[in-house]
């Protein structure tokens, strides 16, 4: 992993913690106790398991969950400079792979 995706991954945990809020500290915490006992998976093995992190919210939330992932979207385009239109990619995975990509050339 070079030192680029490294810091990517820090910036996603950082947002996702902070996209996580909107459920308050306890949902966040609630969201960290499944994927913990039901996944394997602590906060920071989140950006190499991606998938594992949206069946867990998915299956918490349901649809709701779409909300968490378009938050956590919006705060991560703010970390790293760019505009959040609202009409960008809703594939979780994609829209993540593309603006890992943007990071990798902006630096």
């Amino acid at each position: 992993m070079t030192e680029t995706d490294e810091l990517f991954n820090n910036i996603l945990i950082e947002v996702i913690d902070e996209g996580l809020l909107i459920l308050s500290e306890s949902g966040r915490e609630v969201v960290y106790f499944h994927l913990h006992k039901f996944y394997g998976l602590k906060k920071e093995d989140i950006p190499k398991n991606l998938v594992t992190f949206l069946n867990c919210i998915r299956k918490i939330f349901g649809s709701g969950a779409f909300i968490i992932e378009k938050s956590i979207i919006r705060t991560l385009y703010k970390k790293i400079g760019l505009e959040f239109s609202g009409k960008e990619e809703y594939d979780f995975i994609k829209c993540l792979d593309a603006l890992k990509e943007h990071f990798r050339k902006g630096l």
